[in-house]
């Protein structure tokens, strides 16, 4: 086990072995199970490219093999930023194989993003498209491995691999002995209770942390969601928000559908007049959103310019909380029913059930899936409040890790001596016995279910002369939840706006989804009784502000990118 992991203690772990939650298999024994129960059912469909079940296993476990024979070793970490694609899938299963722990990186992520996960987790691989629009991930791919010492392959899927780069589509095929590949595989399968994959934190402080989950626990984590949410042979998921999240990846998601033989389908977008026809196409059956994916495909149905998906039977809609308004039009414009999500990629999942009564789905963000989830929601002090009473939420259990990976200094802050993960989410118990969510008591801007560190976007604009002090506060905006605001103090003499201050910022290499669409310039900014800014005043400050000028402005979230 990596250094810098936080295992389980050891008799919470014996309580969910026994409990039948952790099953003490890896992901990765399970694909040609998969395979053996579906065969040539469709498993993954990319544009023209459908993969069975089957072809899916061959395929992974080719790749498999290929990066071991590269160099690359059980108990490695892999950078991914890839597109909503056969080869995502093809990888992931591949690294489950192989003992590869995939590090989910976004594509909007840049090389600011890049750098330091990669450096992190001391990767000895990186996997990028070629080209995504008008960029060129092949040429940061190159820069993010050069800056990696550890880095020993580069990974390109599309069209070209240029210099030393290697072609993903190349290894991606089965092996020329796939029997003799099994069994070498099967003999170097991971513990259980290793790392299966990094996630990527949502956090305040700075760049995102790591997420460590295990084999036992990711697997229960799609495995439950996938009992909650009614998947089956039947289902037909459409993955339109980017698959590396932890949404679309497990929740059920890309996982709960393979383990159930159902379909996969990709969308590079969750644009309507792609996504819409696509589900109708491909008779989509289940599908997640954020809340301003679902409303554009509320509006785009509503409108008349797509038609209903024929075939939806449950929307999920998680990220940020859903308005009520919105979630009242869902189930009567798209026809499938509402399924609010609540959770995190640090482990916690709260699912309204499809057959809760309309107001409670309505109303409420869902209860926790699993019958050892530990809920408690303290009041400053952490004393537990009254029921009802809005408080800060906490939580522990079989599939919410421990601690953050190589973060002692912030593991310190972020969990109790008792293992209690504070979420930073303020939320209040229905009566229902579900959750509400209220907001964050964290520094956090929620960009269309993006989360955002207010630190890390002050940190980069004071690099840029003629700063003297910022605050970065969220503002409310009706299409995405919350959009960044830098609230700036310059130097006398210094002269900033809005374009000059995105553009300084985009030179850093950084995603496009952190720059500051709106931009306050104040003499002084406001402080707490004790000295610190204060936050609170600020975000009533920019609540009136002028809509963004249009170079601000992004209709779609760019997790859509």
């Amino acid at each position: 086990m990596r250094e810098g992991f936080v295992p389980w203690p050891k008799e919470t772990a014996e309580h969910y072995r026994a409990a039948g939650h952790w099953r003490g298999r890896p992901l990765g024994a399970y694909l040609h199970e998969w395979a053996e129960n579906y065969g040539d059912t469709v498993a993954v469909v990319d544009g023209d490219t459908r993969l069975t079940y089957r072809q899916l296993a061959l395929c992974a476990d080719g790749l498999a093999a290929r990066l071991l024979d590269a160099g690359l070793r059980p108990g490695d970490a892999m950078l991914v930023q890839l597109p909503n694609s056969w080869e995502f899938v093809t990888l992931t299963l591949a690294c489950l194989r192989a003992g590869i722990a995939p590090v989910m990186a976004l594509p909007a992520h840049r090389g600011h993003e890049l750098r330091h996960l990669a450096s992190h987790a001391e990767v000895t691989a990186v996997a990028v498209p070629d080209r995504l629009g008008d960029f060129d991930h092949q040429a940061l791919g190159q820069e993010v491995a050069e800056a990696t010492p550890t880095v020993r392959l580069l990974l390109v899927a599309g069209e070209t691999a240029d210099g030393e780069a290697t072609s993903l589509r190349a290894l991606a095929r089965p092996a020329d002995d796939p029997t003799t590949t099994r069994t070498r595989l099967d003999r170097l399968a991971p513990d259980s209770g290793d790392i299966a994959v990094f996630l990527l934190s949502g956090g305040t402080t700075g760049l995102p942390k790591l997420i460590t989950r295990t084999h036992d626990d990711y697997e229960y984590n799609a495995r439950r969601s996938a009992e909650v949410c009614g998947f089956d042979r039947d289902t037909v998921y459409l993955v339109a928000l980017p698959a590396g999240h932890n949404f679309p990846l497990a929740c059920p998601g890309i996982l709960g559908a393979l383990m159930n033989g159902g379909r996969v389908v990709l969308s590079r977008t969750p644009d309507p007049d792609r996504a819409l026809p696509l589900m109708a196409a491909e008779g989509v059956t289940i599908t997640a959103a954020v809340p301003a994916v679902a409303q554009r495909w509320i509006d785009a149905v509503a409108s008349g310019r797509h038609p209903a998906p024929p075939a939806l039977r449950l929307l999920q809609v998680g990220g940020a909380r859903l308005a009520p308004e919105v979630a009242r039009r869902a189930e009567p414009v798209l026809g499938g029913t509402l399924q609010q999500v609540f959770g995190m990629a640090e482990g916690l999942l709260n699912y309204t059930r499809p057959n809760d009564p309309d107001d409670i789905k309505i109303e409420t963000q869902g209860r926790p899936m699993s019958p050892d989830d530990e809920i408690m929601i303290v009041d400053a002090s952490d004393n537990p409040v009254p029921p009802g009473a809005m408080g800060s939420l906490l939580t522990r259990g079989p599939y919410t890790p421990h601690g953050y990976y190589r973060a002692p200094e912030h593991n310190a802050r972020a969990f109790t001596p008792d293992g209690w993960y504070r979420t930073g989410d303020i939320v209040r118990l229905h009566p229902s016995g579900n959750l509400v969510v209220e907001g964050r008591d964290k520094d956090l801007i929620n960009r269309g279910g993006e989360k955002i560190s207010a630190e890390e976007v002050e940190n980069l604009i004071y690099r840029l002369p003629g700063v003297s002090r910022v605050a970065a506060v969220a503002k409310a905006d009706p299409d995405l939840g919350e959009r960044v605001c830098a609230v700036v103090v310059t130097e006398p003499g210094a002269d900033m706006t809005l374009e000059s201050l995105r553009a300084a910022i985009t030179a850093m290499e950084v995603a496009r989804y952190k720059l500051p669409e709106h931009l306050m310039v104040v003499d002084e900014l406001p402080l707490t009784k004790v000295g610190k800014i204060d936050k609170k005043r600020l975000r009533e400050l920019v609540r009136d502000l002028d809509e963004p000028a249009e170079a601000g402005r992004t209709p779609t979230p760019d997790t859509a990118t």
